[in-house]
């Protein structure tokens, strides 16, 4: 069990996208929250809530009843795990020294770097799959040759998750007395999607300062993290550390730095980490779902105040923010762009 909560979304997936209501930037207060969940039904109205709360709490909740189909995470699971069993050499075929700008590819143990550190942990970088192009993070993915599958999985994976993302997004603009399809309509009209796959050695049982992904909390609006049965995860509450295990057929999702920016600290971007004390392989596999890269990102209209570290108080679009942090994640490829 978990003392994060557990909330239920499927009222959220009704949405219709086709038919997206106007945006309400007049609201400005709690009432206009309630006004504006009560009008998308009491189901949803109580997701928002919940969704709220969890939040202004931790920034962290799992999400339940998202509908993605169970083949679908087994299917990217297996074929991950058929890559990551690869010699080092085969996997360095994809490696992200041959994504160029769009940011794809393999990278080794030790070739991410969490606050400075390196991490205990490989993975590979996707994103949406695009035509080459002249913008930094856009482009074609890397797929390896030896696991054709892994291709179909992770594709039909980002499809499915934008989805429900954007779904998640709608409860989170109805806690905030917005239009549910605020977010929909504008900052993520066209979304920046970006996704990992990241493979975890067992950390050494002796070495208390060894971390998978060290302390750090998430550039963007959302993430939607699937993990296998190893857990690892640990969020920062407001009552101290605590472990976010895998609960079956859920994901956990989290709350970046930029939503923490735009309801001016309201909403929490929490810090959290990871160590792989399981004694086994562990796979994760984090999926980002942010602003447009053209996107101008002001606060929303009732901010009431300023991110607590001012970590995120600058101006321009959310592409030339993302740039100045991903650069410190893999500052030597940064050098080639």
């Amino acid at each position: 069990m978990s003392e994060l909560p557990v909330i239920d979304v499927s009222p959220l997936l009704a949405t219709d996208p086709a038919n997206p209501g106007p945006a309400n930037p007049a609201a400005t207060d709690r009432a206009a929250a309630d006004s504006a969940a009560a009008a998308a039904g009491p189901a949803k109205r109580a997701v928002a809530e919940a969704i709220g709360e969890a939040c202004r709490d931790s920034g962290f909740f799992y999400v339940s009843g998202h509908g993605v189909p169970p083949e679908l995470p087994h299917r990217l699971d297996a074929a991950s795990r058929r890559f990551f069993a690869l010699p080092e050499e085969v996997k360095a075929e994809i490696s992200m020294d041959r994504g160029g700008k769009a940011w794809r590819g393999f990278f080794p143990v030790g070739g991410e770097l969490t606050s400075g550190r390196p991490d205990l942990k490989e993975g590979i970088y996707f994103g949406a799959e695009e035509p080459p192009g002249p913008l930094p993070l856009h482009g074609p993915n890397l797929f390896p040759a030896q696991v054709p599958e892994l291709r179909d999985a992770v594709l039909d994976y980002l499809d499915t998750m934008t989805a429900l993302a954007q779904a998640v997004m709608s409860g989170i603009a109805l806690s905030l007395g917005l239009d549910e399809d605020y977010f929909r309509s504008g900052y993520t009209a066209h979304p920046t999607v970006l996704f990992r796959i990241f493979h975890y050695p067992p950390a050494p049982p002796d070495d208390p300062d060894t971390w998978g992904v060290g302390e750090h909390t998430d550039y963007g609006l959302l993430t939607l993290l699937l993990q296998d049965a190893n857990g690892g995860l640990q969020v920062r509450t407001p009552r101290g550390w605590i472990e976010a295990p895998p609960l079956e057929n859920t994901f956990v999702c989290n709350i970046g730095d930029m939503l923490d920016k735009l309801t001016g600290g309201h909403y929490r971007s929490t810090p959290h980490r990871v160590r792989n004390r399981s004694g086994n392989e562990r796979l994760s596999f984090p999926f980002f779902f942010d602003p447009g890269w053209d996107s101008e990102v002001p606060p929303l209209p009732y901010a009431p105040g300023h991110r607590w570290d001012g970590q995120v108080d600058f101006t321009g679009t959310y592409g030339e923010y993302l740039l100045s942090k991903v650069s410190k994640v893999f500052p030597r490829l940064f050098r080639t762009l």
